[in-house]
């Protein structure tokens, strides 16, 4: 399949509640491949959630190894986690996390300021990614002024304004009614299609379903490692993807 994004090889994250010891994860090995679109499934307290933080740099394992595109996470400091975080993972929330007296360009402009991009330079990438998820028409619009559907696009857009290596979505359709979350999921195989490799949390078969392979987690170990087929999906209706979700 090609270049290997991400290489986790027996990882751990074990911790005291109490008396009790709590096995978050308890050894897991798994690799991602560029352009993979995988589905980390599980039921409450499966370790779904803890190893999406690990993918994420947002937490530290107690034993094992996490690579990401070569570089061995443990080895990097507080400075360079930070831009890690901002480079080379796209987070995509269910609660959007966008600021909210910030209008869309200005929200999705974010991640490159922290990078570094120069003022007209900034504003011309946040556009372009703004029509990419079918928001062209809305960039002067605050959050408070754009639907559920079109908020979490918005959050999708800023997500992939730096080109990162993967997309990290948790439950990404969490706070949309189903019509809607069909269309942010179809937004998704767009840019699965397009070349992005996708890491989607989620408890929901039918949203796992848009995925080509799954892991199901279950008491901080992979359960099931499986790849899946998508006949159905080989002639959907893109038209929802290029026009803002009402």
């Amino acid at each position: 399949m090609g270049k290997k994004v991400i290489e986790i090889v027996d990882l751990k994250k074990h911790y005291k509640m109490g008396e009790a010891e709590v096995r978050a994860l308890d050894g897991v090995t798994f690799e991602v491949q560029k352009n993979e679109y995988i589905a980390i499934m599980g039921p409450s307290g499966s370790g779904k959630s803890t190893l999406m933080n690990m993918i994420g740099c947002l937490d530290t394992p107690t034993s094992g190894e996490y690579i990401l595109n070569g570089q061995r996470v443990s080895d990097l400091d507080d400075s360079e986690l930070a831009q890690i975080r901002n480079r080379e993972i796209g987070f995509v929330f269910q609660t959007f996390n966008l600021l909210p007296r910030t209008d869309c360009l200005s929200n999705v402009e974010l991640p490159l300021i922290y990078s570094g991009m120069r003022g007209s330079a900034r504003k011309e990438k946040a556009a372009e990614t703004l029509h990419k998820v079918g928001l062209g028409d809305r960039m002067d619009h605050k959050p408070n002024e754009l639907s559920g559907g079109q908020r979490q696009r918005v959050a999708i857009a800023r997500a992939l304004v730096n080109d990162p290596s993967i997309l990290l979505a948790d439950e990404p359709t969490g706070n949309l009614d189903s019509k809607t979350g069909d269309e942010i999921m179809m937004l998704l195989e767009n840019l699965y299609r397009s070349g992005n490799t996708i890491l989607l949390v989620t408890h929901e078969n039918d949203i796992a379903n848009y995925a080509r392979r799954v892991i199901r987690l279950r008491d901080g170990k992979i359960e099931v490692d499986e790849k899946i087929e998508h006949p159905t999906l080989e002639n959907a209706d893109f038209s929802v993807v290029s026009g803002a979700v009402a």
